[in-house]
């Protein structure tokens, strides 16, 4: 059955790593025999420029009778000031497709050891997949805000909790079997009822370990001792900020991909850095976090996962034969890196 993919090229270097990803996916699915069709739509600024609002109703229309939807970068110096903003199609889209779990693998390639900003044993070994809570907490509460005071309002409900946590537990299985569960609940209710629906959910999983960590602990431990972790689940807020702290380790953006996931409906996935205007147009763009977004997709929207695991395995082939990107320190463009992986599946 042919797979239904949105592409939403975006804007900066968005084009030419999505050009990369397809790229990729067309010569996986060549040797493995996965079909699909690719809709390409505007999106971001070029969804200004192309029809004056960032999430034009013809790309969410695609979009949401999509299997799957593919985002390489949005983002441009044009709109800083204007009324409208490219971000803004990516927060609609979200809330538009009910996207409430955010995934982010934390992985460090033996050839980019020497990036890392902290040394080399510290980071050896260090695999693990940050699952953040994405359209409830205090971002989506009220928010007052007075001459002299101000407030803001942190809300979960059970089953808001529930929903993550299982998702954390699911991808755990899949993986190592543990499960780190971060909250602050010596101050926070929330954080309470966090800690109580971690512990009431982990029952329907014997096979996998869950252990709680107060989030100041969690950030600390995160660069004193990544590799404990395997699954890493927290709120919003939280997650927000240790995904960030994650994404350090590895000492380059251009090699993490992420995803999120809604209950019932099309998952997207991304690279998470942002679209490098001043590189764009170039050919020089680090392709690599599009192509493994790719097989993010591949994995978790269609199962595929020799497919994924084909990607990766070039990827990680492509590093150690010393081609690389100039972000990573060497002088490959966007093409070669692409190039090198494909004759690498």
């Amino acid at each position: 059955m042919t797979k239904e993919i949105v592409a939403l090229a975006g804007d900066g270097i968005g084009p030419e790593i999505m050009e990369a990803g397809l790229q990729v996916l067309a010569a996986v699915s060549d040797k493995l025999g996965f079909t699909y069709h690719i809709t390409e739509k505007a999106f971001g600024g070029a969804g200004i420029d192309a029809e004056g609002h960032p999430l034009p109703q013809s790309t969410l229309a695609a979009a949401k009778e999509a299997d799957a939807i593919l985002l390489a970068a949005i983002g441009s110096p044009q709109y800083d000031n204007a009324p409208v903003r490219p971000e803004q199609g990516l927060l609609a889209l979200r809330k538009e497709l009910k996207l409430y779990a955010n995934i982010r693998p934390v992985k460090i390639f033996d050839a980019l050891k020497h990036l890392s900003p902290l040394k080399a044993e510290r980071i050896a070994g260090v695999d693990f997949v940050v699952v953040r809570e994405l359209t409830g907490g205090i971002y989506f509460g009220e928010h007052i805000l007075e001459d002299r005071t101000a407030r803001d309002i942190n809300d979960y409900s059970y089953e808001e909790v529930e929903r993550i946590v299982r998702k954390a537990f699911d991808i755990a299985r899949g993986r190592r079997k543990r499960v780190t569960s971060i909250d602050k609940q010596n101050v926070l209710a929330t954080s309470k009822l966090w800690r109580r629906v971690a512990d009431e959910v982990a029952k329907d999983y014997p096979d996998v370990t869950l252990e709680h960590q107060l989030v100041d602990s969690a950030a600390m431990l995160m660069i004193t001792n990544p590799a404990k972790f395997d699954v890493v689940v927290t709120e919003n807020l939280f997650g927000d900020i240790l995904s960030d702290e994650s994404s350090v380790l590895s000492g380059t953006l251009g090699v993490m991909p992420s995803a999120s996931h809604s209950a019932a409906g099309p998952s997207l996935y991304e690279p998470i850095h942002g679209s490098a205007p001043d590189i764009a147009g170039q050919g020089i763009a680090n392709p690599i976090s599009m192509i493994l977004s790719v097989a993010m997709m591949l994995r978790d929207s269609f199962s595929e996962l020799g497919a994924a695991e084909a990607i990766e395995a070039a990827v990680e082939k492509t590093l150690a034969q010393g081609i690389l990107t100039r972000d990573l320190g060497g002088q490959a463009g966007t093409a070669q890196m692409t190039e090198a992986i494909i004759n690498n599946l």
